[in-house]
């Protein structure tokens, strides 16, 4: 176990490359310019904070937040209690200038500047939007050494390079309770992010509480729902720390929730019911029933004053039109108003609901297949289908925001949603269309989660895609990023997300045991099956399936095995012999830990499924052993071992546990470097 904690500390200092600037910034998202200094400003007991100019209860908050968050990060006992501006500081150690009060809309000025001297410090913006921006900068700034903790002296001017950075969460196909919300709101606000948008209706659950149709609720919840005073609290706090609230109600299709409660609404005969499985389902909207549009007429005028943003998602996506094509009525309807396809009548629907969101002052958003000729150009296109439909709305004159490929759901590496640009180098967009161009969201379906893994599914990643949002496209070092999202993940899990703890714990459940070591060799190294493959192999799953087991535990890019990965392409890259020692500690704890994994899995029959990867794994560590040793001796591997490991490596990509092995690029990259 000692051998393991200490690969697991060491791996980073040894083969990430340098900071953008300075390699003793872990900052993320990384600023757009950062000049270094010569010092630090120390932190002590005298910390305090002072606001001038311009001040309101939520900048005074946030930045009773931070102090607070100081404190406990340092261990420090401020004398200062609460930051106001009521309230005049002798001698601050911070100053905050604020211009006016920021507003939660698009293209709002989110910029700052931080400027650390040895003996002051200052955050200038020229809303309070940008104050917390750079609070937050500030905070990721604790250093801390033998002298005691401080801030490095720089200079930062910032700002975002888009206006829309989201995260949006599916609460309806695992409910996810207003605590998750809460942390996952602190998180954001970390990293930068500034949209939260909330899937709020689906056919396997309805969320939000109507006292006008209190039968959505009632019928379509299993009792899981957030009240409207549970909702204003998420409005509010969430608002607090500069991020804005979108709700989605997702029509015509993924309805069965919805027409549980209120089957008279279905294109179908019913009777419907909330269903229990993953997948596109058939119960729709219908978009020739007046009776429709004045049920959502009533439903949206009470649903949107709980939500003070502009936009309104409406869903739109996956409309099967199978109840469509089976209702003669429809069909009637269809050919007596010149309606020619079932895609121009889906047109026809956004276009009544459209009118009922202007009416209450809200803009339509929808995924991207919503896009019709006539579609009004208000409307803003959520592209989950890919860049080219992206590039289509916005030189149609669409506003656009990028979802593909910030799936975080389908278990993609960091690196791949990190690469994803919502503006890709080489596009022809004029710069009136780029404009139009908002920015990204990250998606976290809930299909495959619970919450109790949810976070990890969404946690570190999406600290790289907020700084694909956020930073200048040119922070693009890959290596750098990594070293950086480590650090930050620390962070993270102070902010309270349970990314981290919940790992662990899961775990012990597994073991119902304090000792998880041997089960965590083996899940440090697997990772779920990406995108949707969990589907199609295994038991079928339902909402009421255990999401407990190696596969729900393991996470999609893998710390423990990125590092042994990087070592082995260093290796393939350099030929520097110093790495082996370091490979061969991997190699040498997986070899050994098979035996062990077939003991503990003798007595807990539910990590069995985990045997075919532990035995891969001893297998290509025995023949990776084989390998360093004849790369020591100078010694030249025969073609036919060649040909041995790379069938090996082969049956070793197979899947097993709905899970893959994560270290299969290190292998790959060893055995090249003696073919060379």
């Amino acid at each position: 176990m000692f051998k393991y904690l200490v690969l697991t500390s060491i791996f980073s200092s040894l083969i990430f490359g340098q900071n953008p600037e300075n390699n003793s910034f872990n900052l993320m998202p990384y600023p757009a310019k950062i000049t270094a200094g010569n010092g630090f400003y120390i932190i002590d007991t005298s910390f305090t904070i002072e606001i001038s100019n311009f001040s309101n209860n939520r900048l005074e908050k946030y930045s009773s937040r931070i102090l607070r968050r100081i404190s406990g990060k340092t261990g420090m006992f401020f004398k200062q209690d609460y930051v106001s501006a009521k309230n005049k500081v002798e001698n601050p150690a911070l100053k905050i200038a604020v211009k006016r009060e920021g507003f939660l809309k698009d293209y709002e000025d989110e910029s700052y500047r931080l400027i650390i001297t040895n003996n002051s410090i200052t955050i200038e913006s020229e809303t309070d939007l940008g104050a917390f921006r750079g609070l937050e900068t500030l905070f990721q700034l604790i250093v801390s050494d033998a002298s005691g903790n401080k801030f490095p002296v720089v200079d930062i001017e910032d700002e975002p390079r888009f206006t829309w950075r989201g995260l949006m969460i599916d609460v309806c196909r695992h409910f996810m309770p207003l605590e998750m919300i809460l942390r996952n709101i602190d998180a954001m606000a970390m990293v930068k992010l500034n949209v939260l948008h909330l899937h709020l209706s689906e056919d396997q659950g309805w969320r939000i509480e109507s006292k006008i149709f209190p039968k959505l609720q009632e019928l379509g919840s299993d009792g899981l729902y957030f009240t409207q005073e549970e909702i204003k609290y998420i409005v509010n706090y969430a608002g607090d720390r500069g991020i804005r609230v979108v709700p989605e109600i997702d029509i015509p299709g993924h309805s069965s929730a919805l027409l549980t409660a209120y089957p008279e609404l279905g294109s179908g005969p019913g009777p419907y019911k909330i269903d229990r499985t993953w997948g596109i389902k058939t119960p729709t909207l219908n978009p020739t029933n007046t009776k429709t549009y004045e049920f959502l007429d009533k439903l949206f005028g009470e649903l949107t004053p709980l939500f003070p943003d502009a936009y309104f998602h409406i869903g739109g996506d996956e409309v099967k039109d199978t109840e469509w094509k089976n209702n003669p009525e429809i069909n009637e309807y269809m050919k007596a108003n010149g309606i020619s396809d079932y895609h121009e009548l889906q047109a026809y629907f956004n276009g009544r609901v459209l009118n009922i969101l202007q009416k209450y002052g809200k803009t339509l958003v929808g995924w991207d297949e919503i896009l019709h000729d006539n579609m009004p150009k208000n409307s803003v296109i959520h592209s989950w289908r890919g860049i080219k439909a992206l590039m289509k709305a916005v030189r149609e004159g669409y506003k656009a925001i990028l979802s593909n490929g910030y799936y975080i759901d389908l278990n993609q590496s960091t690196v791949f949603h990190y690469k994803n640009d919502p503006l890709p180098e080489g596009n022809d967009l004029t710069k009136e269309e780029k404009k139009r161009v908002l920015g990204g969201e990250a998606t976290m379906w809930a299909e495959l989660v619970t919450n109790e893994n949810v976070d990890s599914r969404i946690w570190p990643r999406t600290a790289a895609i907020a700084e694909r949002l956020w930073s200048p496209q040119s922070i693009s070092d890959v290596r750098n990023m990594y070293e950086r999202l480590g650090k930050i993940s620390l962070l993270l899990e102070e902010s309270g997300v349970k990314h981290i703890k919940n790992y662990d714990m899961m775990l012990r459940r597994l073991m119902s045991s304090h000792e998880v070591s041997t089960l965590k060799v083996l899940v440090d190294v697997v990772q779920p099956l990406k995108e949707y493959a969990r589907h199609r192999t295994g038991p079928k799953l339902t909402s009421f399936s255990p999401y407990t087991r190696i596969v729900d535990i393991a996470t999609a890019d893998p710390e423990f095995a990125r590092g042994f990965n990087f070592l082995c392409e260093d290796y393939n890259n350099s030929k520097n012999k110093e790495l082996i020692p370091l490979i061969n500690n991997y190699l040498n704890l997986w070899r050994d830990n098979h035996a062990l994994f077939l003991q503990i899995s003798e007595n807990r029959p539910v990590i069995r499924d985990g045997r075919t990867h532990s035995l891969n794994l001893k297998r290509l560590a025995e023949n990776g052993l084989e390998l360093t040793i004849m790369i020591e001796k100078g010694e030249k591997v025969s073609s036919q071992k060649i040909k041995v490991i790379e069938q090996l490596i082969e049956l070793s990509k197979k899947e097993s546990a709905q899970c893959e092995l994560a270290v299969i690029t290190g292998f790959e990259f060893l055995l090249n470097s003696v073919k060379k």
